[in-house]
């Protein structure tokens, strides 16, 4: 029964993404992903006949960003949120990481916490920063396009159905 009113609610939705005006369905897309590189082209090649295949174009999109698309879409991004009760040497030991992490490659970090527990982003986000410092700038840029498309898929799945949740 559950898997109908998702369907139901993931078709609506989707329904209304593929006949929004354009400038309204670009808009929507830069939630997920603040690129007009990967928004315009998903926007173009409307109507989606299921979730799936948008999905499938906006993977494909996100594969295939620009350079400058790629420094658009991670200067919009922000380092997940911490659980409230997290205690204050987290929050230095995380910022520290984060300043080392922009000074060597000059944006953002992003990481997907698709399906993560709470309990676990902290630990998950420090050793992922820790580890992708050891990365050439050009190998980050790759694995942080890969953690984009991650972020991407899961905002909108999340925005036109249910799914698992990328911070």
């Amino acid at each position: 029964m559950q898997t109908t009113r998702a369907t139901s609610v993931t078709a609506s939705s989707l329904e209304h993404f593929n006949t929004a005006p354009p400038d309204e369905a670009v808009q929507t897309l830069l939630t997920c992903l603040n690129s007009r590189d990967w928004a315009h082209p998903l926007t173009a090649h409307r109507p989606y006949p299921d979730l799936p295949a948008l999905l499938a174009a906006a993977d494909e999109a996100a594969y295939d960003l620009s350079p400058v698309g790629l420094t658009e879409a991670l200067a919009a991004e922000a380092l997940p949120t911490l659980p409230e009760d997290t205690y204050a040497a987290a929050h230095t030991a995380l910022s520290a990481a984060t300043a080392a992490y922009e000074s060597r490659f000059g944006h953002a970090f992003v990481i997907c916490l698709d399906g993560l527990p709470a309990s676990e982003a902290l630990d998950h986000v420090l050793e992922g920063i820790r580890s992708r410092l050891a990365n050439d700038p050009d190998e980050e840029r790759l694995v942080a396009s890969e953690e984009l498309r991650r972020l991407a898929t899961g905002r909108l799945t999340r925005l036109l159905g249910a799914g698992p949740q990328c911070a």
